[in-house]
């Protein structure tokens, strides 16, 4: 099973687009700009989702379903929102098909026209706002933690497997509280789930803060993300999260009676991560062998590959595995076993090296008089042999060095990859030959941020939370700036 892939340095792209279908985990479908998630890459999100979902949880979160269609007037009681979802709305207009009077195929029923247009939800704010109307009453109703897993649909043009799709998966919050005050302390803790995540589980280092008025959520007040550096040095949004302020509770009239019997709007927040994040963490990691995965999210952390000549030998190889797959299991390791004798242990290794699987173990005749292993680390790709008795305490200690050392490298690529810069000329030099985070003071005006974005497509990221507060000089007009922000050409 040769790997035949392009190089990162010959085509990042390319490699990013060949290594997401030969390593299973999607493919091109026969519906434009949408994508097959096949059952390894399906395998990732699962666990994904399973730990996002138990930390929504924790939070006080509960989980609820929407419809996936949006009436049209829905959509346009909220100005800014419609404003920056209207160019990539995908419109029902009729309910029925029919045979054509020609024979030949099926048309649109003329006939069948719907009364009112339907939006194929892009974001689920003004259906669930809507509904928040009948649920809210009084202030014994508050906070309302509300998330939803779900699929949307942005109608792309120029679309990549994972990290723009027409339609993908996500979950979306949507929270309704009292105060301003808490509403904002919602908005931020879940930009720290988010980062938590990306961190511990991911692997991938993120830095959090917040969006520039351009570049913010439409009809959000504030827009809290987690940004991460690509290996090609483009930044990628992993998540963000909303501080919607009264905007949504007034475009649907939803109030609550405080404690005082005064009737007040509700304050709101919504925030959501999507299957870019699996875009996310294959270009984090992988390297020009394919797939490398953190164990936290690998769906296979171990595989066991029996070399052997005639049946008699994998029957005593098998014997002997048998019992250290169980333990394995019963620690919490996900195992295979691959005793295909239809493939050679060449293909396999390849194959798995493909995959990503953190830990690969291989066992022969040798090894089985000798009582060892010969065990294989993904990530450094070095191998050594190992007693059979060892053999547990060594998986778990390698999974545990693998998660570390992964999100190390990530981390030490992004440190020799965040540049300051004191110039314009400068920021364009570092941006077009260096590429990664340029932290460059900006006067805090759209016309200079479009300004830097025409002439070198570098966008504002993020201006750091928390980041010091450093007096300069814009690099473009001049002007007084109190602190520096992040720019980077991003996916």
């Amino acid at each position: 099973m040769g790997k035949n892939l392009t190089s990162r340095a010959e085509d990042y792209s390319k490699w990013y687009n060949e290594l997401v279908v030969k390593s299973d985990l999607a493919e091109n479908s026969g519906v434009r700009g949408c994508m097959v998630i096949k059952p390894y890459g399906y395998a990732i999100w699962e666990k994904m989702q399973a730990q996002l979902d138990k930390m929504f949880k924790e939070t006080g979160h509960e989980n609820a379903y929407f419809p996936l269609f949006i009436p049209k007037s829905y959509l346009s009681k909220e100005a800014s929102h419609v404003e920056g979802f209207a160019k990539e709305c995908a419109v029902v207009t009729h309910y029925r098909l029919k045979n054509a009077e020609d024979g030949s195929g099926i048309v649109v029923d003329e006939d069948a026209k719907l009364e009112e247009e339907l939006i194929v939800r892009p974001t689920s704010e003004t259906i669930i706002w809507d509904t928040y109307r009948k649920w809210i009453q009084s202030y014994r109703d508050l906070p309302l933690k509300i998330n939803q897993w779900a699929n949307v649909v942005r109608w792309e043009m120029r679309t990549r497997l994972f990290l723009r799709t027409a339609e993908f998966l996500w979950q979306e919050g949507h929270t309704a509280h009292a105060t301003r005050e808490e509403a904002i302390e919602e908005a931020e803790q879940m930009m720290h789930v988010y980062a938590e995540f990306a961190e511990d589980y991911m692997g991938v280092p993120v830095i959090k803060g917040t969006k520039t008025a351009s570049e913010r959520f439409a009809g959000a007040e504030e827009t809290y993300c987690i940004e991460a550096l690509m290996q090609d040095g483009k930044a990628l949004q992993a998540g963000t999260s909303h501080f919607l302020g009264q905007n949504f509770a007034k475009a649907f009239d939803v109030k609550f009676a405080t404690k005082e019997g005064q009737q007040e709007h509700v304050w709101a927040t919504s925030w959501g991560v999507s299957t870019r994040l699996m875009g996310a963490l294959v270009m984090t990691h992988s390297d020009d062998n394919g797939l490398v995965l953190p164990p936290k999210l690998a769906p296979i952390q171990v595989v066991i590959v029996p070399i052997y000549k005639g049946m008699g030998q994998l029957d005593a190889i098998s014997e002997k595995v048998e019992p250290l797959v169980k333990e394995l299991r019963a620690k919490g390791i996900s195992v295979k076993y691959d005793n295909r004798d239809t493939h050679k242990p060449g293909f396999k290794f390849n194959e798995y090296e493909l995959k990503g699987v953190p830990v690969r173990l291989a066992i022969g005749q040798r090894d089985l008089e000798n009582g060892t292993y010969e065990v294989a680390r993904r990530d450094t790709l070095e191998k050594e042999s190992v007693n059979a008795a060892d053999i547990v305490a060594k998986v778990e200690a390698l999974l545990e060095d693998i998660q570390s050392n992964i999100y190390q490298k990530a981390i030490d690529y992004r440190t020799e990859h965040i540049t300051r810069v004191d110039s314009y000329d400068e920021f364009k030099k570092v941006i077009e030959e260096k590429g990664g985070f340029v932290s460059a003071h900006w006067d805090g005006t759209p016309e200079t941020e479009d300004k830097i974005k025409e002439d070198t497509k570098a966008t504002i990221r993020c201006i750091p939370l928390h980041a010091e507060q450093e007096e300069g000089t814009c690099i473009v007009t001049g002007k007084p700036s109190s602190q520096r922000v992040l720019f980077a050409k991003a996916y």
